[in-house]
């Protein structure tokens, strides 16, 4: 496996894919004595518990990439955060290597579908008799942005749901009591909650009897005879519900009038048009004239363009002066209207303010990639939000001013920000920026204004999370306090696509993260000839659901059973005495180790060799 990369994504994919899944990895780097985790990654280059070793070089050039050994590796991962740059390092790798498995970090998703497309392409031309799902193994684009966002969302918005979506269907991690977990019928129990009341989130790579934290994936027999006030994670689907009939029609779009002119300024141009109405009516009245002449001899009085009525009567020449008086006070309407609709234009193309009286909405702190994320899972699902971001060039900044969302570009460790982005009306604060002290002083900050806000903050050093989370835990006990890494919930999504496997995505539970993928039963002996029931491994893995065949070759023994919900190629929640054939291709949740092994096929180091290539 090669990794090319100094950043904190590089460094947890390194850690993951040679501790649990027992690699051979080989880290391209600029520096292993400086840069951003250079030192981080040589520590694990020296560790000899791990077969870690270390290619130096500015960028990722052929010679790089052949020094790493990329010619006779199973899989390179590009987790620059430049696209770019691991375009063009995807571009060489798959020149050199056509069989070899890229996993690419992208932000740009159009273009990331066009690149893997290609590269699919290029394997499938040089390999002709390659099947379709080595095919689509041997390219994969993601996004760690894409990949956190749904969890940040749900830690802010309802706290310690995870939601994760699995071809059209949506699954929740709900925390539950076990009283509460036996009625609400989940598809099945992912965590046992720690009872100790000082019991913290657990280690990210915590020791497989480590109980400091939640239990992953426990036997259901463990469950009985706890008490039923006991914390559980349960995960249950979601389905879209169906357009209500009789659904009320489209309203007509009006003209945003109200938009461009204040109140005041439309207020006196109908009063001057009310005036002109009546001088019109007036003029009419003296003179006998057909009223479309007495209107446009009005408008020649207020315009001050008619000849003067000296031969007229004594009414033409009132109403004459009465027109010249109105037309006065057109030339300052008309310069009002221009100014307004000036500024209503410049306001257009601004940041708007944080709206008077808001309340109930999320602060984001930070408009980099995983906040321009963030913000747009938030709007899809209608939650109003307040952005704050220092850099007025950020890239989330153009996404907001297009949506019209509440921006202030300030720095938030000035005085009055938080208050004016209204923290004491609001529902959360998501503080994402790439600082973790600024993130840190923002959440202690609104601590104080509003002590019972949910917090959710980015850091990146693990222990210092942890340290945090206790600590905010124990000094507000009554408010959620969220600590999450971007990298560390990408991670484990990145090593599966290493693998070979598809990913479906990663849920956290407390610092542990437990990853879905779906695994190909063929040849692997932990699975092949078993039931749904023997394959269950508590603490490693357990199987959700089958990926079958196309909906008209599907068994009929899954067809007929009532206990399941087909959706697309999915049959959801297998009986356990369903026996697994080399056909079938079965959806999982497990734990890193438990991955590992399963992927291996039972072999506990996980060798390379029993993860094929997209050739073999």
């Amino acid at each position: 496996m090669v990794v090319c990369g100094d950043n904190s994504l590089a460094l947890r994919l390194v850690r993951e894919l040679a501790s649990v899944y027992g690699q051979r990895v080989t880290v391209v780097l600029p520096s292993l004595r400086g840069g951003d985790q250079g030192p981080q990654i040589a520590a694990l280059v020296g560790d000899p518990r791990l077969e870690v070793r270390a290619v130096e070089a500015q960028v990722p050039d052929d010679a790089a990439l052949r020094a790493a050994g990329v010619e006779t590796a199973a899989a390179l991962a590009l987790t620059s955060g430049d696209d770019q740059l691991n375009i063009h390092a995807a571009l060489r790798a798959r020149r050199i290597n056509p069989e070899l498995r890229l996993v690419i970090r992208m932000f740009n998703r159009t273009l990331g579908r066009y690149l893997e497309d290609l590269l699919d392409r290029t394997i499938a031309a040089r390999v002709p008799g390659l099947d379709q799902v080595a095919v689509d193994a041997s390219t994969t684009v993601l996004s760690d942005a894409d990949t956190a966002a749904p969890s940040l969302v749900a830690a802010a918005v309802v706290g310690s749901d995870k939601i994760i979506q699995a071809d059209g269907l949506l699954l929740r991690a709900k925390d539950r009591t076990i009283g509460t977990a036996d009625r609400s019928d989940p598809l099945c129990t992912l965590a046992l909650l720690p009872d100790a009341p000082d019991a913290g989130e657990g280690d990210v790579y915590g020791a497989p009897g480590d109980r400091d934290g939640p239990v992953l994936l426990p036997d259901p027999r463990d469950l009985e005879g706890l008490p039923p006030e006991r914390g559980t994670v349960v995960l249950e689907a979601i389905t879209r519900r169906p357009d209500r009939p009789g659904a009320p029609a489209a309203r007509v779009p009006r003209l945003p009038v109200g938009t461009f002119f204040s109140r005041r300024l439309r207020a006196s141009l109908a009063g001057l048009t009310a005036v002109v109405v009546l001088l019109a009516a007036a003029n009419w009245y003296v003179t006998r004239e057909l009223p479309l002449h007495a209107a446009y001899v009005t408008l020649l009085n207020v315009l001050s363009i008619n000849e003067p009525a000296l031969e007229g009567s004594t009414g033409e020449q009132v109403l004459q002066l009465l027109g010249a008086l109105a037309g006065t006070a057109l030339l300052p309407l008309l310069f009002a209207v221009v100014l307004e609709s000036y500024g209503t234009f410049r306001q257009a193309a601004a940041l708007p303010p944080p709206p008077r009286g808001i309340e109930r909405h999320v602060v984001l702190l930070g408009l980099g990639k995983v906040g321009t994320r963030v913000l747009d899972r938030l709007l899809e699902l209608g939650i109003p939000v307040v952005c704050i971001e220092r850099d007025p060039e950020a890239r989330g900044i153009a996404a907001a001013r297009a949506r019209r969302v509440p921006t202030l570009v300030a720095d938030v460790t000035e005085d009055g920000v938080l208050e004016e982005a209204g923290i004491a009306r609001s529902r959360a604060l998501l503080a994402l920026t790439s600082d973790s002290g600024t993130n840190l002083e923002a959440v202690l900050y609104a601590r104080q204004v509003h002590p019972g806000l949910r917090v959710v903050m980015r850091l990146f050093d693990d222990e210092f999370a942890a340290t945090v989370y206790r600590t905010l835990r124990d000094t507000h006990p009554g408010a959620q306090t969220r600590s999450r890494s971007v990298s560390a919930l990408a991670a484990p999504a990145f090593a599966g696509a290493m693998m070979g496997r598809q990913v479906l995505g990663a849920i956290p539970v407390g610092r542990r993260v437990l990853v879905f993928a779906a695994v190909s039963v063929a040849g692997n002996r932990l699975l092949e000839g078993r039931t749904v029931g023997e394959a269950f491994r508590p603490g490693a893995w357990r199987i959700l659901a089958l990926d079958t065949a196309p909906p008209d070759r599907r068994r009929a023994d899954l067809r007929s059973f009532s206990t399941y919900t087909v959706t697309g190629d999915l049959a959801w929640r297998l009986h356990d005495g369903y026996l697994m054939t080399a056909g079938d291709r079965v959806v999982v949740a497990a734990t890193r180790e438990g991955l590992g092994v399963l992927l291996a096929g039972g072999d506990p180091r996980g060798a390379a060799a029993g993860v094929p290539s997209p050739a073999s």
